[in-house]
């Protein structure tokens, strides 16, 4: 049996902004992720016991690519707390979503996009 690296250690995630107080803001009062402590290099989140690290750029373009999501029970109920929370779901011309922009997937996975103020695309997804 191999000895595992880092499979046994707890992962951390980073995001890039290039407004620092406009990404608290997002992440804290939309999202309402905790906001644990601001230093020099990156804004400091406990996303559910996961460290999420915003640092701070002057210039930068997003990835195209979801980089980070978040696995939810009732993705309907989801979408519209977070609706109300003034997020807008992406819409993509290649993909079946439903009104909400949810998208079902072969096996059942359900998930819906948005971005945050930076372009960063993040999903919820209910499995």
């Amino acid at each position: 049996m191999k000895t595992s690296l880092l499979g046994s250690h707890q992962i951390m995630a980073f995001v890039v902004t290039r407004d620092r107080a406009r990404a608290q803001a997002f992440y804290r009062d939309t999202l309402g992720i905790r906001f644990v402590s601001e230093d020099p290099y990156a804004l400091v989140f406990d996303a559910n016991g996961i460290m999420l690290r915003i640092s701070e750029v002057p210039k930068w373009t997003p990835p195209s690519h979801t980089v980070l999501g978040w696995e939810v029970p009732d993705i309907v109920a989801t979408v519209k707390k977070l609706e109300k929370a003034g997020v807008k779901f992406e819409r993509y011309s290649f993909m079946q979503q439903d009104k909400r922009g949810i998208q079902t997937f072969p096996g059942g996975a359900r998930v819906a996009w948005f971005q945050d103020p930076d372009g960063n695309v993040l999903s919820v997804t209910q499995f």
